[in-house]
């Protein structure tokens, strides 16, 4: 496929670099094209990025999120798949919180701010180090989903497995992203006090 990551920090790269050793066309958005940084894919502006996409992901940290969308354009993603990776953090007095939570959420936010796209929230609730490929000693994590459309969620899931996510757990409705984005902030929590990042969520079964 086509895809486009809007955000070219560290969880853009670590997807791009999924999506490209799994032989996809990567574009990867930033407001500085010509950064040698940016190590897998091919850098490009947002609304190239956008235009370029069969699917997209949202990348970027949260006080950048609605500049982003504007670069890329709600046009250029309309009828699309847009995966949502953001997390509505501030770091006011210097530790982590959400902005937002109880009856809103980023991830109904950024699919208010694309009406005519298929936003569904994933992977946001790990380590961009896990994000493709988790390894851990008691076997592969579980991620969670969320949004509207079913087929949407369906390509996301697909993606998901190919990444090396066989249990994939759908929560609902883009309204689920009120849970997912507490289970990162749980997830950031956990990742403060133990000093490491190196632990991811399952959904133990009876």
């Amino acid at each position: 496929m086509r895809i486009g990551i809007l955000g070219s920090g560290g969880v853009g790269q670590s997807l791009a670099a999924g999506f490209v050793r799994r032989g996809h066309d990567v574009r990867l958005g930033t407001r500085r094209p010509t950064d040698r940084a940016v190590k897998a894919g091919t850098p490009a502006t947002y609304a190239e990025t956008a235009k370029h996409a069969e699917l997209a992901l949202l990348c970027t940290p949260w006080s950048g999120t609605e500049h982003a969308l504007g670069l890329a354009g709600a046009d250029h993603l309309a009828g699309k798949v847009v995966i949502d990776v953001t997390n509505p953090l501030e770091t006011a007095g210097g530790r982590p919180r959400l902005a937002l939570g109880h009856r809103d959420s980023g991830g109904e936010r950024v699919q208010a701010r694309l009406p005519r796209s298929h936003v569904v929230k994933c992977f946001n609730i790990i380590n961009q180090a896990y994000m493709v490929d988790p390894e851990f000693p008691g076997g592969p994590p579980d991620m969670f989903l969320c949004g509207n459309d079913a087929a949407a969620k369906q390509t996301v899931t697909e993606i998901c497995h190919a990444f090396g996510w066989p249990s994939v757990i759908d929560v609902g409705g883009i309204e689920g992203a009120r849970l997912l984005e507490p289970l990162a902030m749980l997830w950031i929590e956990c990742a403060i006090r133990r000093s490491s990042g190196d632990h991811a969520w399952k959904l133990l079964r009876k």
